[in-house]
């Protein structure tokens, strides 16, 4: 878990556990989403904040196991990849900080123009302040 250089921990909540008392699945995609919006935060001055756009355009979730109401969980991203317009993040999902995962996921974004919200080529602030893992 170490190569990932980004956390961010939430506890579930109980509307978002299902009848079978374990968090729904597709809360696991807003979970990921919270994660990657503060790992941006984290990284982008305000300025750049202010001109960068994105859009989910290809999401890939493996199950591992479930999680349950009340359990801590700790999000961690990375980048993997920066394409031309594109952008791909690597998540795992663990429970009180446990090593098995509970969820590992990519996430493929396209950069937009914050005007027209049309795919547009990724700014070179975001190429320096992210260090992908495949270059």
């Amino acid at each position: 878990m170490n190569d990932f250089e980004f956390s961010h921990r939430l506890k579930v909540r109980y509307s978002e556990v299902d009848g079978q008392k374990v968090v729904y699945n597709s809360h696991y995609l807003m979970y990921l989403d919270i994660a990657v919006s503060e790992y941006f935060a984290e990284r982008l001055t305000e300025k750049e904040a202010a001109q960068f756009d994105y859009m989910l355009v290809k999401s890939t979730l493996n199950y591992h196991q479930s999680a349950r109401y009340n359990d801590w969980l700790t999000i961690r991203c990375r980048m993997e990849r920066i394409g031309t317009k594109s952008m791909t993040v690597s998540f795992v999902i663990t429970k009180d900080d446990e090593v098995e995962p509970i969820l590992t996921a990519e996430i493929v974004y396209v950069y937009v123009d914050p005007v027209t919200i049309v795919s547009a080529t990724v700014p070179d602030f975001i190429r320096t302040s992210f260090q992908p893992v495949q270059q």
